[in-house]
């Protein structure tokens, strides 16, 4: 049976009902599992940096959201450079959003091109390349933080008619937002410390694909070097999947209407909120993307004035990540982001919509 999201994300990843045994196990941590004495033989756990059902139930949990097979990792940078490393050889060539996440395009910068390997950096909304002699296009859609979209099946269908891979960074947009592998893509990679997770409280990242050939790469990489989820950390990002869909609901309703304020101040400029009819990239959104995210960006012209809105403001709390349950805003360019120095990135939580815009209204004024 085909359920929507409020019920998949509640009962993703769960066990099969047994007498006696919990909805959701806890937490399994890093003890020795028992071997058969005659043998030295494993059953499904061997030792703890491959082998953790905890770690397993989370996989299982993203893997039916994503339409994939999932493979977690102890942070979304850890995730994207498992990929990166274990896809790229040298003489290869990466194309990178030039407009997404800053510490890739840093790591393709330094240790990428210690090995030898090319970038290319496109921007998000285009235009793109001829793709040919591209080992890897990495996409990331919303791109974080100027929230450009890209229309994956289209260039999902560009770059493998030129026999690249490609790849969607999900993080802004999460399973709910949209389904890249569906959509073309060979593999998924994100950040599960922002919306997935939502609480703010556990480092996370994620691989999914349906290819076996390219997953069993990575997985090997991340057995070779050991960058796994703690086991407690495996648990509560299970059990904060559970309110995704609520959690989202809340944020995107709350990005509707601060974006809709803001775009209305003239003392506000460059406000992105794909959702927005009069967003540039409304239309492969409103064709991409089943819901937009909580994620609003805007321009105060300058850093003393989003220090003193920041000051002002009650609800909004200044720290540079996103997708919680607490309305965040960020000045990207005190980050080395390629932003001008007035660009905020805000993340709505779960406030009450009324209480947040009477909040955003008295700080703007006051700033």
């Amino acid at each position: 049976m085909s359920y929507s999201d409020g019920t998949r994300v509640v009962h993703a990843g769960l066990p099969e009902a047994a007498v006696g045994d919990p909805f959701l196990p806890g937490p399994v941590f890093a003890a020795p599992y028992h071997l058969d004495p005659a043998d030295g033989q494993t059953g499904d756990n061997g030792y703890g940096r491959p082998d953790n059902p905890t770690r397993r139930r989370l996989e299982g949990a993203i893997g039916e959201l994503e339409g994939g097979r999932a493979l977690t990792f102890a942070s979304g940078q850890a995730a994207i450079t498992a990929l990166l490393l274990s896809t790229l050889r040298t003489g290869d060539t990466v194309a990178l959003p030039s407009d997404g996440y800053f510490t890739v395009r840093s790591f393709a910068e330094s240790t990428l091109r210690d090995l030898g390997v090319r970038t290319v950096l496109v921007p998000t909304a285009g235009p793109y390349p001829d793709f040919t002699g591209v080992r890897l296009v990495l996409l990331e859609t919303p791109a974080n933080p100027g929230l450009d979209v890209c229309d994956i099946a289209e260039v999902a269908a560009t770059a493998h008619a030129a026999g690249a891979l490609v790849a969607v960074d999900n993080t802004t947009a999460t399973p709910l937002g949209q389904t890249p592998l569906a959509l073309g893509a060979d593999v998924v990679v994100a950040s599960g410390t922002k919306a997935l997770t939502g609480h703010s409280d556990v480092l996370l990242g994620y691989v999914a694909a349906t290819d076996a050939e390219l997953l069993g790469k990575i997985e090997t990489w991340r057995k070779h070097t050991g960058a796994i989820p703690g086991a407690f950390d495996a648990w509560l990002a299970h059990r904060s999947i559970a309110t995704l869909d609520l959690r989202l609901a809340r944020q995107t309703g709350n990005a509707a209407a601060v974006a809709e304020l803001l775009a209305g101040r003239e003392d506000v400029s460059g406000v992105r909120w794909p959702g927005l009819p009069s967003d540039p990239s409304y239309a492969v959104a409103s064709k991409q993307m089943r819901r937009i995210p909580g994620i609003v960006s805007f321009d105060l012209g300058d850093a003393q004035r989003v220090a003193r809105f920041l000051t002002a403001a009650s609800l909004v709390f200044a720290a540079t990540s996103f997708g919680g349950v607490h309305t965040t805003a960020d000045r990207r360019a005190q980050w080395g982001d390629d932003t001008s120095p007035g660009f905020v990135r805000l993340s709505c939580g779960i406030e009450d919509t009324v209480d947040l815009l009477a909040d955003l209204t008295a700080a703007l004024d006051q700033a």
